[in-house]
């Protein structure tokens, strides 16, 4: 790791739910190439990986199910129509549904123009095509070529990209936090007042409303919906049910939940799921 990466420890030893791996990692700093790309199918036998950083930046794109980075700083859901951005020499670790499939794009950071912080990016479908047929060439292409021309034109597209900061919660290094956001990822369901939590900390409500606006720029209401869309969006793309969800995230009726997240995300759940099971029909055909 580089000697000017930073981060919390007690971060390493966060418990949070899920952060699990249940396929091979590629190791890209073994491949002397600008940019490769992977494409990798989880089982459902589930594997421990530790927070880690790689020489190249990598780009995480879900194609079926779920996934949820997490680095220093927070929690990033892939989202469909979407990708994570992990730049070079940031520890991360990446969690994938049960039966997952995803692509992961490693970029050399001397080519690389994309962000140096951790981002959601909005791709488009000649992105994910992009993508996707890069992956079929071996990583060590020739340098000149059909195969290097088209990660010449992949990279020329990704800085042309949007960013997002909806699918993210941020996790900050005071441990206080790190603590909370352990537990309602464990219990999204808990609806203890501000009052009640910060008791949990042995603070007053007022000071408890400041350390949360000071640590993740949020009022706590809004950091603990972003905590919930990010629990939905995980449990969506699974498959569980609307209905399922918004009883697991402790809303009174499905109806709460759907407007809550449409005022989120701008999108009904169910117009959500349509627009994935779309992409993960277009990403199947040959």
């Amino acid at each position: 790791m580089p000697p000017d990466i930073k981060f919390n420890s007690d971060f390493v030893r966060m418990d949070l739910p899920d952060l699990r791996i249940n396929y091979d990692p590629v190791d890209p700093d073994q491949f002397d190439r600008p940019i490769t790309s992977f494409c990798l199918e989880t089982s459902e036998n589930n594997d421990d990986l530790p927070l880690h950083s790689h020489r190249k930046g990598q780009l995480v794109v879900a194609s079926h199910g779920s996934v949820m980075c997490r680095a220093p700083g927070g929690l990033w859901i892939v989202p469909p129509q979407g990708a994570v951005w992990i730049p070079a020499g940031v520890l991360h670790s990446n969690c994938v549904a049960d039966f997952g499939k995803l692509y992961t794009v490693f970029i050399d950071p001397q080519v690389s123009m994309l962000p140096r912080t951790c981002c959601t990016l909005m791709i488009t479908s000649l992105v994910r095509e992009l993508i996707h047929r890069l992956s079929v060439f071996p990583p060590l292409y020739p340098l000149e070529g059909p195969t290097s021309r088209l990660g010449r034109v992949l990279l020329d597209e990704l800085v042309q990209m949007s960013t997002t900061d909806e699918m993210y919660l941020p996790i900050s290094a005071d441990s206080r936090l790190q603590h909370l956001a352990t537990s309602l990822l464990h219990n999204p369901g808990d609806r203890s007042t501000m009052d009640e939590l910060a008791a949990r900390y042995a603070m007053s409500e007022s000071t408890f409303a400041r350390l949360v606006a000071k640590e993740t720029g949020m009022t706590f209401g809004r950091w603990r919906q972003r905590l919930h869309i990010l629990v939905a969006m995980q449990r969506l793309t699974a498959g569980s049910s609307v209905q399922a969800v918004s009883l697991e995230l402790g809303y009174e009726t499905p109806s709460a939940f759907i407007t809550m997240f449409k005022k989120t995300m701008g999108k009904s759940p169910r117009r959500f799921l349509a627009e994935r099971a779309r992409l993960v029909d277009l990403d199947a055909a040959p």
